[in-house]
Formats: C-alpha cells, structure tokens, sequence
C-alpha cells in the first residue's frame, strides 16, 4: 500500500472524528442514531483500506462502491443528527463537509475504474 494513499488517509480520519462524535452523543444519551453513524462513519475506511488488497480490478470497485454507500449513508444519518437538533450547526457543517468531500473522491474512484483502460487491448494484459 502507498504511504501517501488520499483516500486511505482521509477516510482514516473521517472514522476517528466519527469516534469522537459517537463518544459525544453517548454522553448526550442519543444511542441508536450515534450507533447508526458509527458503523457507517468508520465501515468506509474499512473498505477503502480492504480495497488495497483487492484480488482484481472488480475487487477493487466492489469495496470501493461498498465505501462509496457507507458514506452516503453516512451523510444521511448527520443531516438527521442535525435537522433533529442533537447536533450544533458549526459541528455539523464541518463533519458533513469532510463526509461529502469522501463521497466525491469515491465517485470519482468508482467512476474511474469502471470506465474501459486505454490499455486493455489485446497483448497488453
């Protein structure tokens, strides 16, 4: 695995503030969205970081597209988090923002790889 992987690094980062938010709503006594948000929040690293390993090119896409979810998803439960008022809006702004900059780096990445290489003509496998 390359030491300067963006994606690696940054979806890394997105889980453990996700931590920290989960740790934040627990003491709130919020437990079922905090749990949702947890698993969702750091389920992308952990396929970003399985992708590294993929077997093939459709590995690879799989847990991309998988990491890709899980930060829709994601999204979707800190937009409830805050339209429900359990989180404050400079918090929110600031994690949805690093959420929604994953979501466009796996867009592209999924996007990337589905499209046909230029060098995938015969011979050159």
């Amino acid at each position: 695995m390359r030491e300067d992987n963006i994606i690696v690094d940054k979806s890394k980062a997105f889980a453990l503030r996700i931590m920290k938010l989960h740790d934040y709503l627990v003491e709130r006594k919020i437990f079922t969205l905090s749990e949702q948000v947890l698993k969702s929040g750091t389920s992308i690293g952990a396929n970003v970081r399985e992708a590294t390993a993929a077997q093939s090119r459709n590995d690879f896409l799989a847990k991309m597209y998988i990491a890709f979810k899980e930060a829709v998803e994601t999204e979707y439960w800190l937009e409830l988090l805050y339209e429900g008022g359990k989180i404050e809006t400079a918090a929110f702004e600031s994690i949805v923002s690093d959420c929604r900059e994953l979501i466009r780096i796996l867009s592209s990445i999924t996007k990337t790889t589905k499209s046909p290489r230029s060098d995938s003509s015969p011979g050159n496998s």
